[in-house]
């Protein structure tokens, strides 16, 4: 029996690496961005830096339920890697997830993939990559435009 699952995501993105990095590690735009559809979703600490940590939360709109998780930030190559760990405060939601973020410039922007490792099985893959599909929509809606 599978405990964990592993995604793979895989973009590009009409965005300068700068731009994309910025997003993973500004409270703001975390906030933002991250939450999937039909989620709302607060910063409530963030040291981005090797060794930091962060600490946030989704809340459902629908229902008011939330779920924390935080973590720490295990590597970080400016405008190239970012690699963090994070921890459910969910008893029900054990262990802890790794996810890798390299970002690479291309003619039309930036590749971006994202490996999350250590899901906990409880949560369906499945969801994880419609919330991940969600969240980089909303990612690219955020670092795209070119706005003066």
């Amino acid at each position: 029996m599978t405990t964990t699952h592993t995604v793979r995501l895989h973009r590009v993105i009409r965005a300068t690496p700068e731009r994309i990095y910025r997003a993973f590690l500004d409270a703001d735009a975390m906030a933002k961005w991250l939450p999937p559809h039909g989620f709302t979703g607060k910063v409530h600490h963030m040291d981005a830096r090797l060794g930091g940590s962060y600490r946030m939360s989704f809340t459902n709109f629908t229902n008011g339920q939330s779920h924390a998780f935080g973590g720490d930030y295990l590597e970080l190559v400016a405008n190239e890697k970012i690699r963090y760990s994070a921890t459910f405060d969910d008893p029900n939601l054990p262990g802890e997830m790794q996810t890798t973020v390299t970002l690479r410039p291309v003619f039309c922007g930036t590749e971006l993939h994202a490996v999350q490792e250590g899901i906990p099985a409880m949560i369906p893959a499945e969801a994880c990559y419609m919330g991940w599909q969600e969240s980089l929509t909303l990612l690219m809606q955020l670092v795209e435009p070119e706005i003066k």
